[in-house]
């Protein structure tokens, strides 16, 4: 009765929110999950489709990407939809505002969004607070970044101050090296910026380990604007830095789907539908170079119980939803859980 309370209630406000701004559309819809989380229990999902990878078990392979909860102030309320592991993030060393407003556009037509946010906030510190007090028992990932105005040749030390300050509370770390919305940060993702950054990384990560008692493993978010040379070499490059995973894809710079007039003010990464075919494309390539044990996190486009399948057919060990979330909340949650245990019955 509880859970047919609430889809009703969310089932009701989603059209509100989407004739409203974006960004705030977002905020209020995170506040009234919050609201709404004591008539959520917990989805019950069979044992056929947990997954054990990076040294976890997940519950099954959906979660929520990167950039829905910034700051984890709705992690328990985001928890009890159901996902098996939330990614918060991507949060810097220092709290900072972001791109100036507007930065997030709906192109409803495509299921897709544009947005220019700029890792915009509330500081690692925030996060851990949160992380501190929340009771979601499902797999925490923590997306870091850098501080815009930390210029790109020390990049490395926020990258480890991230790592310090959340390693405790994470259960794997994303390291995001590929917004499109942070000056020049796409440039780590060549040899040179990830073993820089990654190495770094990892001589902090033996630290933390022993201090701990937890090797939280390491991944990579890699942009789908990659093609098949740069895709090998960045293979081999993780290879050898000894990440224990890889996240594909982040947002597109190609914004020729959109058609030839869309406005320069609403320039930006593109996610939702459109990239989804280019994401698929990315993991499958990656997924021929790294071999089949690899763990990789699929998220791109994924709007759909058949767009979900078709990310993990492509080679994907996990999934992570963000814009179809956006436009179809818990409702697409349960039909892509609905579609993998149809796949996988008990």
């Amino acid at each position: 009765m509880k859970r047919r309370t609430a889809s009703l209630i969310a089932a009701c406000t989603l059209p509100i929110l989407s004739r409203m701004d974006p960004e705030r559309a977002h905020d209020w819809g995170l506040t009234g999950l919050g609201l709404l989380r004591p008539l959520w229990p917990a989805t019950p999902v069979l044992g056929s489709l947990a997954v054990d990878c990076l040294g976890l078990r997940f519950a099954h392979p959906l979660g929520l990407a990167a950039g829905f909860d910034k700051n984890g102030d709705y992690l328990d309320a985001l928890g009890a939809l159901g996902f098996s592991h939330v990614e918060l993030g991507t949060v810097t060393p220092r709290p900072q505002p972001g791109n100036p407003k507007p930065r997030m556009f709906r192109i409803r037509a495509a299921d897709a969004l544009v947005n220019r946010m700029g890792f915009n906030n509330k500081g690692a510190d925030h996060l851990v607070e949160r992380l501190a007090a929340s009771r979601y028992r499902g797999i925490r990932g923590i997306s870091i970044g850098k501080n815009f105005d930390t210029p790109l040749e020390n990049a490395e030390t926020d990258y480890v101050a991230c790592l310090r300050k959340v390693y405790a509370h994470a259960d794997y770390v994303a390291v995001n090296v590929s917004s499109p919305n942070t000056a020049r940060l796409r440039e780590l993702q060549g040899r040179d910026g990830l073993q820089r950054i990654v190495g770094a990384l990892q001589e902090e990560r033996q630290q933390l380990a022993a201090r701990h008692g937890k090797q939280v493993p390491l991944l990579v978010k890699i942009a789908p604007n990659l093609d098949g040379e740069q895709i090998s070499a960045l293979a081999t490059t993780l290879r050898s830095l000894g990440v224990e995973g890889v996240i594909a894809t982040n947002t597109s710079t190609d914004l020729t789907q959109l058609g030839p007039h869309w406005p320069e003010a609403k320039r930006g990464g593109l996610s939702g539908a459109p990239i989804h075919a280019q994401s698929v494309a990315v993991i499958a390539r990656l997924r021929a170079e790294l071999g089949p044990t690899f763990p990789i996190i699929g998220v791109g486009g994924i709007v759909s119980p058949e767009r979900a399948l078709a990310t993990l057919s492509a080679g994907a060990t996990l999934l992570q939803i963000y814009t179809g979330f956006a436009y179809k909340g818990h409702g697409l949650v349960n039909e892509i859980l609905a579609a993998l245990i149809a796949r996988n019955p008990a």
